[in-house]
């Protein structure tokens, strides 16, 4: 992704405040972490979806909104805000979805490039 999309993709600022307070090997850390948990919650999300549950799908979206914004993945956050709260049918959620789980792919390539750069 071109840099000028990483700019949104990304919260420079809070990952360069991580960095400095924290150190590269636990921004490491914490990113891993999020990559480990990001499968239970794309599962969990799936699941919801599966079972017709508007409550769940809420909450796994919460979730991992939640997750995606701690380690600075700001249009991930952005996308996972506006899926939490849709009415949309199950044809359309099963659309984000899939979408969600291209964003997020890109999203953690993109976060490792602003890694080693930095």
């Amino acid at each position: 992704m071109h840099k000028n999309n990483e700019l949104i993709q990304l919260d420079n600022e809070l990952l360069d405040g991580y960095l400095q307070s924290l150190g590269k090997d636990v921004v490491r850390k914490m990113f891993a972490l999020y990559c480990q948990q990001v499968i239970i919650y794309i599962d969990d999300i799936e699941s919801s979806l599966l079972n017709e549950s508007a409550q769940l799908w809420e909450e796994h979206c919460h979730k991992m909104k939640g997750a995606a914004g701690s380690v600075g993945l700001t249009s991930l956050h952005a996308r996972l805000k506006l899926m939490e709260k849709t009415t949309d049918n199950t044809s359309d959620k099963t659309r984000q979805l899939v979408e969600l789980k291209i964003h997020n792919k890109q999203a953690i390539v993109d976060f490792k490039n602003w890694l080693e750069r930095s």
